[in-house]
């Protein structure tokens, strides 16, 4: 779940929070009782099917498989601002919502990145890389949060970049042949989906170094 605390200043910001079918879909699902957790595992469920789908693009050439791996990426974004707002609205917040906050977000980071890294076009190592520093991103953000720093959550490659470039990815590939789905570089060819886990990987990267940077001035003050 995204937020079980009241305190506002510690959730991620979600500028869509604001969006009027954002406080609608929450205010539907608090009426009609829907767990706040049972959101988060649906979150991860759509992700689960978006790992899938991407490994199997190189397997099957079907259009298709791009697309619901795109929008499982999205759905899992959904998910994860949606569980925070509809435990606010019920007054469910809890402490045990913590663990379904974190337990199925690096699932899902696990199965999309594996994913593609089994994809068309991807590279397995590179896909398990990228699943151990989005990983380790989430785990130096908790970690500064249990030493007594604010929770932070800045980029270049938080959760919703990293689901960013795999929808960008999914909806490209879906609507271009695979010849367009090839950068030639040096002589070599590589795939849009090495591409993309490079930049997780890179970004991820940075991002460990920024917040780990952040949280020290922040348990220094």
């Amino acid at each position: 779940m995204e937020e079980t605390s009241e305190r506002a200043i510690d959730r991620r910001p979600i500028a869509t929070r604001n969006r009027e079918w954002a406080k609608a879909a929450t205010a539907w699902l608090a009426s009609r009782n829907v767990s706040p957790n049972a959101i988060s595992i649906a979150g991860m469920c759509a992700c689960i099917v978006a790992g899938i789908a991407l490994g199997m693009t190189s397997i099957a050439d079907h259009r298709i498989l791009w697309l619901i791996a795109a929008l499982g990426a999205q759905l899992r974004l959904t998910a994860n601002m949606l569980d925070g707002m509809v435990a606010l609205a019920s007054r469910r917040a809890s402490r045990i919502g913590a663990l379904y906050n974190e337990v199925p977000d690096r699932i899902s980071d696990a199965v999309v990145f594996i994913g593609a890294g089994f994809a068309w076009g991807g590279n397995v190592a590179l896909g398990y890389v990228a699943t151990i520093l989005a990983i380790f991103t989430a785990y130096v953000r908790a970690a500064g949060k249990i030493a007594g720093a604010p929770n932070e959550f800045c980029g270049p490659m938080a959760k919703q970049h990293r689901m960013l470039v795999i929808t960008l990815i999914g909806v490209y590939s879906a609507a271009t042949p695979h010849s367009w789905q090839i950068i030639t570089f040096n002589d070599s060819q590589i795939g849009l989906v090495t591409v993309g886990l490079l930049v997780i990987v890179g970004g991820c990267l940075i991002t460990v170094i920024r917040r780990v940077g952040r949280i020290a001035r922040a348990l220094g003050a």
